[in-house]
């Protein structure tokens, strides 16, 4: 149980966040007593969070489609990376990298959630501007811009005091 964990009090901004992803069985601990919060968080860790979260779909072999060279299909994220790219919510660098190590930026985890929100079929529109507010607004990569805008509204994002800082690692 979170209650195991000694690095999440229920003291922690995010700990009701770590306690609901630890009992749902969407994440793991990065040890039997620890979660790491602070930890940097990987395109594999992403997207095997969201297939956890969409259920664990049954994905038969036969249509993984090409294979990523960087992915070892019995590794923990094996099956939710060809679960991501079939479903548009993330594709792989090339067709042989998808990068699985790699850590995600605040805007790449954005679009992410962004395109797996669409995936689920909720409301991604946004029309009001929630960007302007944030002193680094001008950072932020042309494909993200819209995603962003959907995550801050929808309260998915926060900013980091007066930025956004899109380009900063996401942590766990």
């Amino acid at each position: 149980s979170v209650s195991d964990l000694s690095d999440v009090r229920p003291s922690d901004w995010y700990y009701d966040a770590v306690n609901h992803v630890f009992e749902n069985g969407l994440m793991n601990g990065t040890s039997d007593t620890a979660f790491s919060p602070n930890a940097t968080t990987s395109r594999g860790m992403i997207v095997t969070i969201l297939y956890r979260l969409a259920g664990t779909p049954d994905m038969p072999e036969s249509s993984w489609g090409y294979p990523y060279a960087d992915v070892d299909a019995a590794a923990y994220y094996g099956t939710p990376v060809y679960w991501a790219r079939m479903n548009s919510l993330v594709t792989g660098y090339s067709d042989e990298q998808f990068g699985p190590n790699d850590a995600v930026t605040r805007e790449q985890l954005a679009v992410i959630l962004f395109r797996y929100a669409q995936y689920k079929g909720m409301d991604t529109v946004t029309l009001e501007e929630n960007l302007t507010g944030f002193a680094d607004a001008d950072e932020i990569s042309g494909y993200a811009v819209s995603a962003l805008n959907w995550a801050v509204g929808a309260g998915v994002l926060k900013g980091t005091g007066t930025g956004l800082a899109p380009k900063a690692n996401a942590t766990r």
